[in-house]
C-alpha cells in the first residue's frame, strides 16, 4: 500500500506535463504497431518462398521494402517517444528539486535543526536523481509494453485464437514471479536508500571539519567508522541487488515456458493445415515479443525499486509540517523604536527537558543588554525565541508593544541585525557578501560599513579587493576576516534592535577593541542585545542579565553586580584570576 501511495504522489507531480505523455504514448503506439507489422511481413515473405526454384522474388523484394520502411518509422517513433519521456522526468526532477529547496525554507528551524544535514542534502541530490532514472525507465518500459502487449494479443487472435488463449493463461506466472520478488526487494532498497543518506551526512560532517579530525588525530577512527558504514552500506546494497536480479532470470525462465509450448502447439496445429509455415513463424515472434515487455520491467525493477525508496524520501520531507503561516492582515512595524518586552516566556527544545521557565524582561529602547551565564543557561535560545526562529511554549514577547507572534516574520526580523560567534560566507564575491542583508545598498555605502568594521583595509589588499570571490565558507579568508566581514554585512543593515552573540570572539585584541568602538557607535540610540563569554566586553552595558538554567538570577550594570558578590562576580573574579 505504501508503495502504491508513493507512485500515486509522483503521478500527480507530472500532471503538467500530461501533454508530453499523450505525444510520448502515440508514438509509442505508432512504434510498436510498425513493430508488430514486420513479423506479418515476414510471415507472407516466408509463404512466398514456396519450394526450391519456386521463390516470388518480385513479391519478396516489395515485401522487403515495407520491411525496411517499417524498421525506420520504428527507429524514429521510438526516438520522439524518448525525447518525450525525458522531458517529462528531467522537468519533474527540477519541480521536485525546486519544491525541496522551497520546503527547507517553509519547514520550522527545528525540523533542519533534528536532521542530518548530509542526509537532507542526500535526499535533494541522490534521491531526486534516483526518482528521474526511475520515471525514465518506467514510462519507456510502460508506454511501450502496454501496447506490445495489447497489440499482440490482437494480432495473435487474428491469426489463431486457440494459441492466444494458451499464452494468456500461462502469463500470470510471470507477474506472480515479479510480484513476489519485488516485494522481497522493496524493503532492502528502502534500507539502502536510508545508509546512503546516512553515508552523505558522514562525510559531509568530516570534509567539513578537516582541521577539527586532524587536530584530534581522528582520521583512522574517521576511516574506521566510515568503513563500518561503507560496508554496511556494501552488505544491504548486496542483498537488495541480489533480490532485483532474481527477478529478471526468473520471469525469462517462464517466459521461455511460455515460448516452448507456443512453438510445440503451434507446430502441431501447422502439421494439421490450420496454420501456415509463415503464421508459424509470425506466431512465434509474437509470442516472444509478447512477454518480452515482462522482462523488461523485472529488467529494470532494481532501478525501479530504487526509484520508489527513493521517492518516499523526497515525499518525508516535502510533506514535513511547514511553521505556522503568518497572518494576511499582519500589523506592520514601520518605524521600529526598539523595546522589547518579555512576560512569563516558557520553552523547551524537548518537553520532558525544560529550558527557560517564566523569563520575563522589559528593556526600553536604547538600551545594551549584556547576557552571560554559563553554557547551555539558555542564552542562545532567548535569542532564537526573539527572532521567532523557534516559538514560545507560554507567554508573550513583544516589540513597541506589539506581539511579535502577530507580525509577519519578513517584517519581525528586518527590525534586527544579528552577528553570530559562527561566521557564514557564501560563494561569491565580497561586495555580494556584504550586500548580502541589504540589496539596496550602494558601493560607497558598504565601504563605509566595512570601514567601520575595520575590515576596509584587508579587503583593500585582496587580489581584485571588493571583487575578489570567497570560496564556499569564506575558506580563502581567516576566521577573523570572516567575521569583520560579517560585522560589515549586520552594520549595513542599519537595524533598530541588534543581536551580537559572541560577535568578536575570532578577533586579535587590537582590532576588537577598534570593532567594539565602531558597535559603540552603531549602538547609540539602538537597543542591543550582547552575548558574551568574556565578560571584560560588556562592562559598560546598561544591563547585565546573568543567566543559569533558563532564568535570570541576577540583573544589574557591572558595578552593582560586582557588589553583591553573587554568580557573577565569581564569573568574573575567575577570568580576571585567569588572566
Amino acid at each position: 500500500m505504501k508503495n502504491k501511495s508513493v507512485v500515486s504522489k509522483i503521478l500527480k507531480k507530472i500532471k503538467p506535463y500530461y501533454g508530453y505523455l499523450l505525444l510520448a504514448l502515440l508514438s509509442a503506439v505508432i512504434s510498436v504497431s510498425l513493430t508488430l507489422y514486420i513479423p506479418v511481413l515476414t510471415g507472407q515473405a516466408v509463404d512466398n518462398i514456396i519450394d526450391a526454384g519456386k521463390v516470388n522474388f518480385e513479391n519478396i523484394l516489395q515485401i522487403l521494402i515495407y520491411i525496411a520502411v517499417g524498421i525506420v518509422g520504428v527507429t524514429v517513433f521510438q526516438w520522439i517517444m524518448n525525447y518525450f519521456t525525458n522531458i517529462i522526468s528531467y522537468k519533474t526532477v527540477r519541480d521536485l528539486r525546486r519544491e525541496i529547496f522551497d520546503k527547507f525554507n517553509s519547514v520550522p528551524l527545528s525540523y533542519i535543526d533534528s536532521h542530518p544535514h548530509g542526509d537532507l542534502i542526500s535526499r535533494v541530490i541522490n534521491d531526486v536523481d534516483a526518482v528521474g532514472d526511475g520515471l525514465t525507465q518506467m514510462f519507456l518500459q510502460l508506454f511501450s509494453g502496454i501496447v506490445t502487449i495489447v497489440g499482440t494479443l490482437i494480432f495473435m487472435l487474428m491469426i489463431d485464437w486457440r494459441i492466444a488463449l494458451a499464452v494468456v493463461i500461462l502469463t500470470p506466472l510471470s507477474l506472480f514471479v515479479a510480484a513476489f520478488i519485488g516485494k522481497l526487494s522493496h524493503k532492502r532498497f528502502s534500507e539502502q536508500q536510508l545508509l546512503q543518506g546516512e553515508i552523505s551526512s558522514y562525510v559531509e560532517e568530516h570534509v567539513g571539519n578537516q582541521r577539527i579530525v586532524k587536530a584530534f588525530s581522528y582520521e583512522n577512527r574517521a576511516i574506521e567508522d566510515f568503513e563500518k558504514l561503507n560496508t554496511k552500506l556494501y552488505d544491504v546494497g548486496f542483498k537488495a541487488q541480489f533480490a532485483g536480479a532474481l527477478a529478471n532470470p526468473s520471469t525469462r525462465f517462464v517466459n521461455a515456458m511460455v515460448y516452448a509450448a507456443v512453438g510445440i502447439f503451434g507446430a502441431l496445429t501447422a502439421i494439421s493445415g490450420s496454420l501456415s509455415v509463415g503464421q508459424l513463424s509470425c506466431f512465434l515472434t509474437y509470442a516472444n515479443q509478447y512477454t518480452k515487455p515482462f522482462n523488461e520491467v523485472t529488467g529494470v525493477l532494481t532501478q525501479l525499486q530504487t526509484a520508489i525508496a527513493a521517492a518516499g524520501r523526497v515525499f518525508e520531507v516535502l510533506e514535513a509540517e511547514n511553521e505556522v503561516p503568518d497572518s494576511p492582515d499582519s500589523p506592520r512595524i514601520s518605524e521600529c523604536k526598539g523595546n522589547v518586552k518579555i512576560e512569563n516566556v516558557s520553552f523547551s527544545y524537548k518537553k520532558e527537558k525544560p529550558l527557560i521557565r517564566n523569563f520575563s524582561l522589559d528593556v526600553k529602547s536604547g538600551s545594551k543588554v549584556a547576557i552571560v551565564g554559563p553554557t547551555g543557561c539558555g542564552k542562545t535560545t532567548f535569542i532564537n525565541l526573539l527572532m521567532r526562529f523557534y516559538e514560545t511554549d507560554s507567554g508573550k514577547i513583544s516589540i513597541d508593544g506589539v506581539d511579535i507572534k502577530s507580525l509577519s516574520r519578513d517584517n519581525l526580523r528586518r527590525q534586527f541585525g544579528m552577528v553570530l560567534q559562527d561566521s557564514w560566507l557564501f560563494c561569491g564575491t565580497i561586495m555580494e557578501n556584504l550586500r548580502y542583508g541589504n540589496e539596496n545598498a550602494t558601493d560607497e555605502e558598504i565601504i563605509s560599513a566595512a570601514k567601520a568594521a575595520y575590515a576596509h583595509s584587508f579587503i583593500r589588499r585582496m587580489p581584485d579587493g571588493y571583487n575578489t570571490v570567497i570560496s564556499e565558507g569564506g575558506g580563502n579568508l581567516s576566521q577573523g576576516q570572516k567575521q569583520l566581514l560579517c560585522i560589515a554585512r549586520a552594520m549595513l543593515t542599519n537595524p533598530a534592535i541588534l543581536i551580537l552573540d559572541e560577535a568578536t570572539s575570532s578577533i586579535d585584541t587590537l582590532t576588537e577593541i577598534r570593532v567594539q568602538k565602531a558597535f559603540a557607535k552603531m549602538m547609540k540610540g539602538k537597543t542591543s542585545f550582547v552575548v558574551a563569554h568574556r565578560l571584560s566586553t560588556i562592562k559598560e552595558s546598561d544591563v547585565i542579565l546573568v543567566m543559569k538554567d533558563g532564568n535570570i538570577i541576577e540583573q544589574g550594570n557591572h558595578e552593582e553586580l560586582l557588589k553583591k558578590g553573587g554568580f557573577y562576580s565569581t564569573l568574573y573574579n575567575s577570568q580576571f584570576a585567569a588572566t
